[in-house]
């Protein structure tokens, strides 16, 4: 065995003994659940995104091309949705409203798209307003280049902020060597636009020649997790890292987060990506996993309807351990990690619903209410 791999898996068992040695990264099973998973809409085969109607309906994204608005107990498929690249991790991805969306009807959804000259596919944002039962008035906001052929990190998660902004995550689509780093190159990067896709005057590099005006931060791997901080107001987003280190990060305006100069993670051959984990000039993860969890979806807390310990804690789902993660909070630190649903299959996306419920969905089953138990 070459010195180095042997070095690396030395290193990679000796961070995971000292993380199963820290009660931070140590993973429970509660005695009791303060819910009962029920199944509300079956059959979805990869649910990535969820979006709650003011009517109580729900629009449900399927990575094959399906745009779900599931009403009065009855799935209905949306008619005139994007085109989109399928390929590996690619499809159609996330959905979010506006939040002024009884004014303004504007629907936002995120996918891999194959416009442009080359081949493959990068991810695309798009936003339109669903009448009689089809996507009208579709306008593309933006598109990553270039197209590769390469099946991984599209990211890719939409969220708004409380002054308006619409931020969106795209992973760096398997280049990790040349786009998160790289402020002229899409992929790897967290943007932020104003409702209409246009470009906020105040962008970190606005003023930078040759820079994507879009992006907000960098250094990222491939974020499938994003959510506005219900008290503070701060984008964070969880992002999937190689064999270990997924991290949670707040974004900051310009940070660079150090993909792939600096991680916790190893390749998943076993060997060495780099030995810094920390860098002047990138920003830390506030907190990242060993071993990886591979994340997706997020959301924090906001309701008391599962009892006390629960509001203002994070819900993430688990793709590799098929659970779903309840991470307690003191601040800005994690505390206790929880299991949730053990075993019933990848977690790709988590939301509370206005009503204050969560929902969860699944791959291969579909979108579980958590009914809490009285």
């Amino acid at each position: 065995m070459k010195k180095s791999v042997l070095l690396a898996g030395l290193l990679f068992v000796t961070l995971n003994l000292s993380c199963a040695q820290d009660p931070e990264n140590k993973v429970d099973t509660p005695e009791k659940v303060p819910f009962t998973a029920e199944l509300l809409i079956d059959e979805i085969q990869v649910p990535w995104g969820m979006a709650f109607l003011p009517d109580g309906s729900m629009l449900v994204t399927e990575i094959s091309g399906d745009l779900i608005h599931f009403k009065n107990g009855q799935k209905n498929k949306v008619q005139n949705v994007p085109e989109i690249y399928r390929r590996g991790q690619g499809g159609l991805l996330d959905v979010a409203l506006h939040p002024d969306y009884e004014s303004n009807g504007w629907i936002y959804i995120s996918y891999a798209s194959s416009k442009g000259d080359d081949k493959g596919g990068n991810t695309a944002l798009m936003r339109a307003k669903l009448k009689d039962g089809a996507l009208v008035e579709k306008e593309e906001l933006y598109k990553a280049t270039p197209n590769t052929t390469k099946g991984q990190h599209f990211g890719s998660r939409i969220e708004f902020d409380n002054d308006g902004y619409l931020y969106l995550t795209i992973g760096e689509r398997g280049d990790r060597d040349t786009n998160p780093q790289d402020i002229t190159r899409d992929g790897g990067k967290v943007y932020r636009f104003n409702d209409d896709g246009s470009i906020p005057d105040d962008n970190p590099f606005v003023e930078k020649e040759d820079a994507k005006k879009a992006i907000y931060s960098y250094g990222h791997r491939n974020p499938q997790g994003m959510d506005l901080h219900p008290e503070t107001g701060e984008i964070w987003v969880h992002e999937h890292g190689p064999r270990g280190g997924d991290e949670i990060n707040i974004v900051e305006k310009g940070a660079n987060y150090g993909w792939p100069v600096v991680t916790y993670g190893i390749n998943y051959s076993g060997t060495e990506i780099t030995d810094k984990t920390e860098m002047e000039g990138m920003t830390q993860p506030i907190y990242y996993w060993l071993p990886s969890i591979a994340p997706s979806g997020m959301t924090f807390i906001t309701t008391d309807a599962y009892g006390a310990g629960w509001k203002g804690n994070i819900l993430v789902g688990a793709l590799k351990f098929q659970y779903l993660e309840r991470l307690v909070l003191e601040g800005e630190k994690v505390v206790k990690r929880e299991k949730l649903m053990d075993g019933m299959g990848r977690v790709r996306d988590v939301k509370e619903g206005p009503d204050g419920l969560i929902y969860v969905a699944v791959e291969g089953k579909g979108i579980y209410k958590l009914v809490p138990k009285k």
